[in-house]
């Protein structure tokens, strides 16, 4: 099996790398092509029409003819998508939408054509290719890939929204169907710690030399339930049952996936004999090779995984979000990856320059070794000119292709764990907490944790509430408002890869003492901005804090 595998993934990778190395040859020529590729194919949609796609003949054009938007500009063009109308974005079927947080408190559904699935797929299968010609032997056992249910609702017309990556797991063909230890159904289980708990099952049955998975803190949740439920793990292997309860039909087509595996749960039991847990560097001792993101705010995860994967080499998976996969990485141990010039049309404001009304625009063959920039994409989805607020590094050059790094959202928004929390997230949060409880709030600042995985909410109050009330009543209501307006801050919460906040009561006239030192320390009055959401902690010293409250576990 392993040999028809690895014979599949050359066969399919070798002509996508020469189509892929030409056009890092190439880059501005590349580019020019595949915009004029899609202004040509959607120019008679709506968008099309009314932002004059027929009479764009260069990047100026396209440049001076279309406005940069953000998802709040295409929401009407979406929302009529959602309930079926055709020719509004793209002269394409929609296939599903990809389900992502918003700045708004309202949801951003991301249209998913035949074109960009064909060319998110593809570029997966490079992905593969290069892989394999590095690490030879990590498809010779069992694959285990962990991803999101590939449809989790369905619009007012019938067009299913949830993951892309589950639907490609859904899809993938016979025969690397049959090397994945996880079976797709798994991740159809509604509940976060039962979806583990399966995951584990599955995966510790079986031998692997490949787990992937974008976000490294998955995979660091793993190992513990690994070892947390080892005894019914390795019990239900022994067993062949699930070793978990879920709804009668799922339940009836995973099981029947299982038999009794004595042999495997002894080499099991033998391991916790001798280390009193299950970590994955014991039990899959032919790992050779893990897929994860390494970079932005989950690179400290990331580092991490020596410790219960042990020395494997981990390669990231490439700038990938809900809106565009943008890069592919060709080495280990570095978020570095190349653009990807056949797949999307880049536009790049440099990162000192955002604020400005009519920033520089630069294209790929323009970036600078060393660099930041902010990235508009124009997709085969439909989406043109879109600011995604994200900050990329030049760290290299393919060819004549810029390698690029993710360094971090932009302006405004804080991302420990893929939740995308934005400071309208945290505004609307606080409006409402003001409104349901005649809550008297002086200030507040939120401040991201990585090596907590946590937020810390600093407040200060007009009035005083008792230490019971914020503990057992406010504390719980930021969080359900936090879920309520960010559906991937309620996802990461209910995975248990982003841990509950933590609540600091400030002494009163704490927000007014560091103004006073900001304005003392140079800053002028009238441009002095209180950051809602910030990178530092904002004290004067330790003193400042009152009191400091504690989740409650959910």
């Amino acid at each position: 099996m392993s040999i028809l595998l690895r014979a599949a993934v050359q066969w399919n990778g070798r002509f996508l790398a020469q189509r892929f190395d030409a056009a890092a040859q190439a880059p501005e020529a590349e580019q020019r092509s595949l915009l004029q590729q899609l202004l040509t194919r959607h120019h008679t949609t709506v968008f099309g029409q009314a932002h004059h796609f027929a009479q764009i003949h260069t990047p100026e054009d396209y440049r001076h003819a279309v406005p940069i938007q953000d998802y709040e500009g295409f929401r009407p063009y979406i929302n009529r998508m959602m309930r079926g109308e055709l020719n509004l974005l793209v002269n394409e079927p929609v296939r599903m939408f990809t389900l992502t947080s918003g700045t708004t408190g309202q949801p951003k559904y991301i249209p998913v054509t035949p074109s960009s699935e064909r060319g998110g797929s593809n570029l997966m299968r490079q992905w593969l290719y290069r892989a394999l010609s590095d690490h030879p032997q990590f498809l010779n056992r069992a694959s285990a890939g962990i991803v999101s249910a590939a449809v989790e609702g369905y619009t007012a017309c019938g067009i299913p929204y949830g993951s892309v990556s589950g639907r490609i797991y859904q899809q993938i063909p016979w025969i690397v169907q049959r090397s994945y230890a996880i079976p797709y159904p798994v991740f159809e289980l509604k509940d976060y710690d039962t979806r583990y708990l399966a995951i584990a099952r599955f995966a510790l049955a079986r031998q692997l030399s490949f787990l992937t998975t974008p976000n490294p803190s998955t995979l660091m949740r793993l190992a513990q339930v690994m070892t947390t439920h080892r005894e019914g793990l390795i019990r239900a292997i022994h067993d062949g049952t699930l070793g978990f309860a879920a709804e009668p039909p799922l339940q009836r087509r995973l099981q029947a996936r299982l038999k009794p595996q004595p042999q495997r749960s002894r080499q099991l039991e033998q391991i916790v004999e001798a280390t009193d847990a299950l970590h994955p560097k014991d039990c899959w001792t032919d790992l050779k090779l893990l897929g994860c993101w390494t970079g932005g705010s989950v690179g400290i995860q990331a580092q991490r995984l020596a410790t219960e994967y042990g020395n494997v080499p981990v390669r990231d998976l490439g700038y990938i979000a809900s809106e565009a996969r943008v890069t592919l990485p060709h080495q280990d141990h570095t978020p570095n990856g190349i653009l990807d010039l056949t797949l999307n049309y880049y536009e790049f404001i440099p990162e000192d320059t955002i604020n400005e009304p009519n920033p520089p625009i630069y294209l790929s063959h323009e970036l600078e070794l060393g660099k930041q920039y902010s990235i508009l994409l124009t997709t085969s989805a439909g989406l043109y000119r879109y600011h995604i607020n994200d900050i990329v590094e030049v760290t290299g050059f393919y060819h004549q292709a810029p390698i690029l790094a993710f360094v971090r959202k932009g302006k405004d928004m804080s991302n420990l764990t893929g939740e995308k929390l934005h400071v309208n997230h945290i505004l609307m949060t606080m409006k409402q907490m003001e409104q349901e409880f005649d809550l008297a709030v002086k200030q507040y600042c939120l401040v991201p944790n990585l090596d907590e995985m946590r937020y810390h909410l600093y407040l200060e109050l007009l009035e005083e509430r008792s230490d019971r009330w914020i503990q057992h009543t406010l504390m719980p209501a930021i969080e359900r408002s936090l879920a309520q307006v960010n559906v991937e801050y309620a996802q990461k919460r209910d995975s248990g890869r982003l841990h509950a906040l933590c609540l600091h009561l400030m002494h009163p006239g704490w927000a007014e003492a560091l103004q006073r030192q900001a304005i003392a320390n140079g800053q002028r009055d009238v441009q002095y901005k209180w950051k809602i959401l910030s990178p530092e902690v904002p004290l004067g010293d330790r003193a400042d804090i009152l009191k400091t409250f504690e989740s409650q576990p959910r």
